[in-house]
């Protein structure tokens, strides 16, 4: 994890989001110091990168995008819809979660926004 890092803010220029961290690979890239949820958001990442094989992943993630964006209309709404962000977003609060994840657990990943 490399912290206090450029990497967020250059991507968050061409993103419909504010990158705070970001997982890319092996590494995760974070703008300033990590607390704990932020860390686990990006481990849990991480794990999805191992079950898809890395480039099955960013496969996944642009299609999950897009299809959200051609559905919404809306890149921020977008985002949130990603089978990836979904997992991350609604158990980054979990202390525990990474213990007892299931392994391909984004694939039934609730919308927390429904």
């Amino acid at each position: 994890m490399i912290e206090k890092s450029r990497v967020p803010v250059w991507l968050s220029a061409i993103a419909p989001i504010y990158i705070s961290a970001i997982t890319l690979g092996f590494v995760v890239f974070s703008r300033g110091e990590m607390d704990e949820q932020t860390r686990r958001h990006e481990t849990i990442h991480f794990q999805q990168f191992l079950e898809t094989l890395f480039v099955g992943f960013i496969l996944l993630y642009i299609w999950d995008y897009l299809v959200g964006l051609f559905r919404h209309q809306n890149g921020v709404e977008a985002y949130h819809k990603i089978r990836a962000e979904r997992e991350a977003y609604t158990h980054d609060d979990n202390e525990v979660y990474l213990f007892n994840r299931k392994r391909y657990a984004w694939i039934f990943a609730k919308d927390k926004s429904k």
